[in-house]
Parts: structure tokens; C-alpha cells; sequence
């Protein structure tokens, strides 16, 4: 497990499966080492000590990572960013497909289902406290080879401030905005609102921004409560990443893109003219 929302998503579905529920942490092993926690969880699936029809893992970069080489050690079926599932011989499992605009039903078939649920996809409700799982004797057995990846050190996004996972605004900006500089309106928009700055892959490929401020299929998938959009036309692996979020305001000159479809408010025009008048609105309410 994570210390995040996406494991109490995923706690959810993994209740309808029975209890108890028994936890590994991912940070078990520091630094992260993926494999590690794969081979500590083989071991315990081998020895039976867990007692567990399936596990489960959120569907986070490293839930992913983990539960993927799971399935190479041991040869279970794995599902990969599921949004349901149900408990049988064999289990079921409804998951996304192609960034989200597909849902695959499937059935696992094995001694156990390896599961990952994708976030933002389960309505998290209370439920009975994981057990935590005794690692000291797994600890002890890990192989050397196991502790060749690591995650060695965790660089902040520029500036720090909030994390574009967890911001509960995220104002994005697209090709409209035109170059690397355009994105201090952007910027400023966003520290106004206490958010975070996303952006298209179109702008991570043009090198004016960094692809860890990428919202879509392959960058960060949000769900804030506002989503602002940018002269962002709204391609479908863009769509993916920020379908989630409760409310999406589209500026965009214009009318006929294709996120304009997807948006709760859109504002037609120059993106240069709007953020730049919007975030002198807000300083009047300051």
C-alpha cells in the first residue's frame, strides 16, 4: 500500500474479496526498490502465510511496477487500471483501455488475481483496517540482485508548491500558448488560485515545460476540483489524464475543439487577453 488516495480506492474494491485484509507497505524497502517488495510478496504468496485470494495494488506508477513484476515471478494473471471487479473461479474484472475511452471486460483465471485499480475511478468508502504484514523475516532473505533498481532521489517540480496529483486546481496550458515565456500568465494564474500548472504533451515535446507538469495518457492523471484548460484542443490522451476532474473551464479561440465537448464553462478567445484578466479579477478579491 500507498499513503495516498488512491490505495483508499483501492481498499474499497479489494473489501468485496473478504476479510481480513493484510497490507505491505511499498516503502517497506528504502529506497524504493520495486523488485524487492515483488519478491517479498512471491515469497509470501509461495509460503502461503497470507492467507490471500488476490492482491491488490493501486494503480499508481509504483503499485503498477510492483504488482507487473509480481506476475513475472510467480505466473499469476495480472489487470492492470481496473475500475471494478468481482470475487469467483474466475474472478471479474471491468478495466480502462486506451487512456479510458474503453472498458474491457476480462476474467482471471489462476490460484489468484493480481489487480491493480486505476484512481480516480472508486468512491472511497470506510471498511476494516488492513492488517500489517510482518516483514522482518522477508527483509532478511532479500537477494542483492533485488535492490539493482532503486529510486535514488525524488527531484521537486521548479518552485516546489503543490503536487499536480494532489492540487485541487490545475490550470494547463497547450500549443495556444505559444512559447516557453507564455507560461508566466499561466503560472501566475495558478499561484493565485493555490494550484498547480499543468500542460499538453505537444508543450513537454516542444521542450517548455517538463514532463513532469504532463497531464494525459502518458504524464499525470487529476482529479481537482477545477481543471482550467488553455488554448489545449482536447485530444483523447489529454482527455484521459484529466476526465476526473469536477469541474473543466476551456479557454480556447477556438469554439470547434474538441475539449470544448468536455468542458462544464468555456471561455472563447485569446487565451493572452483572458488569464491575464481573470488573475486581475482575483487581486481585486484579495
Amino acid at each position: 500500500m500507498e499513503n495516498n488516495d488512491a490505495s483508499l480506492q483501492m481498499l474499497t474494491l479489494a473489501r468485496k474479496f473478504g476479510q481480513p485484509l493484510r497490507s505491505v507497505p511499498m516503502d517497506a524497502v528504502q529506497p524504493f526498490a520495486p523488485d524487492a517488495i515483488a519478491a517479498i510478496l512471491a515469497r509470501a504468496l509461495a509460503a502461503d502465510e497470507l492467507d490471500a485470494s488476490s492482491v491488490f495494488a493501486a494503480g499508481t506508477d509504483r503499485g503498477n511496477d510492483v504488482i507487473a513484476r509480481l506476475a513475472a515471478r510467480t505466473g499469476l494473471p495480472f489487470a492492470a487500471n481496473c475500475i471494478a471487479a468481482e470475487p469467483g473461479d474466475p474472478v471479474g474484472v471491468v478495466r480502462q483501455r486506451w487512456g479510458g475511452s474503453l472498458f474491457e471486460n476480462a476474467l482471471l483465471r489462476g490460484p489468484r488475481a493480481l489487480i491493480t485499480v486505476a484512481p480516480h475511478t472508486v468512491r472511497v468508502t470506510e471498511g476494516p483496517t488492513p492488517i500489517d504484514v510482518d516483514l522482518k523475516p522477508y527483509l532478511a532473505q532479500i537477494d542483492p540482485a533485488d535492490l539493482v533498481v532503486q529510486v535514488k532521489d525524488h527531484v521537486d517540480a521548479a518552485g516546489g508548491g503543490v503536487s499536480l496529483a494532489e492540487a485541487k486546481v490545475v490550470v494547463s496550458g497547450g500549443r495556444g500558448v505559444g512559447s516557453k515565456e507564455g507560461f508566466a500568465i499561466i503560472e501566475e494564474l495558478a499561484g493565485l488560485l493555490g494550484g498547480a500548472v499543468g500542460c499538453s504533451r505537444v508543450v513537454t515535446s516542444a521542450g517548455w515545460r517538463p514532463h513532469s507538469d504532463q497531464v494525459g495518457q502518458t504524464g499525470t492523471k487529476i482529479a481537482p476540483d477545477l481543471y482550467i484548460a488553455c488554448g489545449i484542443s482536447g485530444a483523447t490522451q489529454h482527455m484521459a489524464g484529466c476526465k476526473a476532474a469536477k469541474r473543466i473551464l476551456a479557454i480556447n479561440a477556438d469554439a470547434e475543439a474538441p475539449i470544448m465537448q468536455n468542458s462544464d464553462y468555456a471561455v472563447i478567445g485569446d487565451l493572452k487577453e483572458i488569464v491575464p484578466a481573470i488573475s486581475a479579477e482575483i487581486r481585486k478579491t484579495k
